[in-house]
């Protein structure tokens, strides 16, 4: 087959010429019709296709919207949820490219060219097809497919799957883009983290920027340029799809000043209290079935009841900052919705909201700058030393919430971003619009995952997958259509047997029903297989592992033919491989253990005290 050379900026959208043609009006009607997508009559008595808009979170947590059970004030997402059905079984993968990768081509990251993050490529994974650290040319993408079939295409905020010119956003299929192609950044600036690469690459409409907006402020900005996308197009018949992938609130915490101090004092109480109200409202909500029980405390985060009030109070500080980079999300989004309203196209976008994967309890700052006497020790003093707590927020400044607070986030579940526990995977997700016909505030439990995003789009669109392109063979996606669930004709895309499995730096993990199998490095797994049943543990606190070698043998099998389906090659480095060293051995955490630090001045009786005898 002739194919454009990978570095073409038309690469993998002149790829697809002539697409539209295969798609078809029987399809595309009976796709409508499925789905329940409102027919509104035009000159060619066509079906008016929805517009669709996924609103992606950045290091989000499960539990940080109101919705989900957060004291947080999501009162835009959560009116969305109120509108349509939130869902409690959503699987991404446990850090964000390899998320991205598998939300915009539908196929396992083993072959998509995310099998590893860029940042973390083992020795023995370079050069290897499926680990190039970027969204490879072997795959078709989702707005590829979607410009062809008629959509305008816009993308705004974080890219993070390639920066050479063959791999940026427009040249994958987005007509109008606003991107941060590195995974992360100041949030008013172009600066970066690393002394190589000291400055963050932005594009626009397929251009590299030499300067951002003199007004940028990344949450703001993208919502802006978004609004522009849309205005510009408005009136030409056409639907759009709008990927919003925000950085917020993925560190480091910047935000305005009035944004800061919404929530003073309100941490002070420590994590345990606040992640037990979450709970307790999710119970209460229906989000958690009423006997479920919080993970472990993790052993090497204290209890907040021992801490000096100030220690306190500084580390519920970062909180507060986090909660107002949720709460600012919120507000964008919510002037986004407005704005589709005002235009009146609202009532005919379907939206999906979810986070990337788990909440960030890595120290990456930390990990970035690493010792004195480096260059990126240097960098990071230079540049990222705003560190008084008055200026957090401000340019410079660099601040994280931590474990504990990760924790919090991705209540009830086991530990965070990085790992195949729960809390590294699981994420909440809210769908509404017209495609849902369920019951408006429904909440449902089916198992879902990011992949599904890319067969259900399509089937909104009217569109399909092609099988080849261009002669050549297209990876089969893995994902399954929401159709049937969405019309609230079925309660989950998949069956008992169905299964989901994730590899990211050597841990690794499958879920076939309420079974679940994970291998973790030390110390936060065992470096060896753990067993859990997720109906009845879905804080992975009992290992089953020896009780159950039955059903540990039965998922071993299915991990095996995942692994050798996606060419899985475990890799011979990580960025766990030193953790069982840096962190105190491994504890069983119990409330009130030891008692020593918590027993409080024994007081006497009244009628017993006495001063001294003479």
């Amino acid at each position: 087959m002739t194919r454009v050379q990978e570095g073409s900026t038309q690469a993998g959208i002149t790829r697809r010429r002539g697409l539209t043609g295969t798609l078809g009006r029987v399809g595309m009607i009976g796709a409508m019709v499925a789905l329940g997508v409102p027919a509104v009559s035009t000159a060619a008595d066509a079906p008016r296709r929805p517009n669709i808009v996924i609103i992606l979170g950045d290091d989000l947590g499960y539990a940080d919207m109101g919705s989900f059970g957060s004291e947080i004030r999501t009162p835009n997402l959560d009116a969305l949820a109120a509108n349509g059905t939130r869902f409690t079984n959503f699987y991404t993968h446990a850090t964000c490219s390899p998320t991205r990768s598998m939300l915009l081509s539908g196929v396992d990251t083993h072959v998509n060219g995310l099998g590893n993050m860029d940042e973390w490529t083992a020795p023995n994974q370079l050069g290897v097809p499926g680990y190039e650290g970027h969204l490879n040319h072997r795959v078709a993408t989702l707005p590829e497919l979607l410009r062809e079939a008629g959509y305008h295409t816009y993308m705004v905020g974080k890219w993070h799957l390639g920066k050479a010119p063959d791999l940026i956003p427009a040249a994958r299929g987005f007509e109008r883009d606003f991107s941060l192609l590195d995974g992360a950044g100041s949030y008013w600036d172009m600066t970066s983290f690393t002394a190589l690469s000291p400055r963050s690459l932005f594009t626009e409409d397929g251009k590299y920027l030499r300067s951002l907006p003199s007004d940028y402020y990344a949450t703001k900005t993208y919502t802006d340029k978004l609004i522009d996308f849309i205005d510009a197009n408005r009136g030409d018949g056409k639907p759009f799809f709008a990927y919003v992938a925000h950085q917020a609130p993925h560190d480091p915490y910047h935000l305005p000043k009035d944004w800061r101090s919404r929530h003073v004092g309100e941490y002070d109480k420590g994590w345990d209290a606040v992640r037990q109200a979450r709970l307790k409202r999710q119970i209460e909500m229906g989000i958690l079935p009423k006997d479920t029980d919080l993970s472990e405390r993790m052993w090497f985060i204290p209890d907040p009841i021992v801490l000096a009030p100030v220690a306190r109070a500084m580390l519920g500080k970062k909180m507060e900052l986090y909660a107002g980079m949720v709460e600012n999300l919120d507000f964008h989004t919510g002037r986004l919705i407005e704005h589709l309203k005002e235009i009146g196209e609202y009532d005919n976008t379907v939206f999906i909201v979810f986070g990337d994967n788990g909440a960030e309890g890595t120290d990456l700052f930390a990990m970035i700058a690493g010792s004195p006497g480096t260059l990126n020790y240097l960098f990071a003093a230079k540049n990222w030393s705003n560190t008084h707590p008055n200026a957090w927020g401000d340019p410079g400044s660099y601040v994280a919430y931590g474990p504990m607070w990760a924790q919090v986030s991705m209540t009830p579940f086991s530990q965070y971003k990085g790992w195949v526990a729960e809390g590294g995977i699981r994420n909440a997700l809210i769908v509404s619009g017209p495609v849902v016909k369920r019951p408006k505030g429904d909440i449902n439990h089916g198992v879902m995952h990011v992949a599904d995003l890319m067969p259900t789009l399509l089937e909104i669109a009217g569109a399909t997958y092609p099988k080849t392109e261009g002669g050549q063979e297209l990876p089969p996606l893995i994902g399954k259509s929401w159709g049937p669930v969405l019309a609230g004709k079925a309660e989950s895309p998949r069956t008992e047997k169905d299964y989901l499995a994730w590899e990211i730096f050597g841990n690794h993990a499958v879920r076939q029903g309420d079974w679940k199998l994970r291998w973790q490095y030390k110390p936060l797994g065992k470096g060896a297989w753990e067993l859990f049943d997720l109906r009845t543990d879905p804080g992975e606190r009992k290992d089953l592992a020896a009780e159950r070698p039955d059903k540990v043998k039965a998922l071993l099998a299915v991990w095996d033919e995942y692994k050798k389906a996606n060419n899985v090659i475990l890799p011979s480095r990580s960025m766990f491989e030193t953790l069982d060293d840096q962190l105190p051995p491994r504890t069983p955490v119990d409330p009130g253990y030891p008692p020593l630090i918590y027993k409080r001045q024994f007081v006497p009786p009244q009628d017993m005290l006495a001063d001294p005898k003479p």
